[in-house]
């Protein structure tokens, strides 16, 4: 998150792609990845990564909300 806030949001997304790859059952990890992906312009992949978060931790309201308001930018 300190390189998502710096400005450092390539850097980040590659930090937090590794998480997925140490960590694949953390649902915390995927979210943030997508939140990345998000921030970096990529959508497609911000949702395929909420989505994962969601599967691993299907009472994650703020996986849910984040799709929702993806699936309106890209309709």
């Amino acid at each position: 998150y300190e390189l998502l806030s710096s400005g450092q949001t390539r850097h980040a997304v590659d930090l937090l792609k590794v998480n997925t790859i140490l960590y694949p059952k953390s649902a915390n990890v995927y979210d943030s990845y997508a939140e990345a992906c998000m921030k970096n312009g990529d959508m497609q992949l911000a949702i395929i990564n909420y989505k994962k978060s969601l599967t691993l931790n299907p009472a994650n309201e703020g996986a849910k909300k984040m799709l929702e308001e993806l699936q309106k930018k890209i309709d």
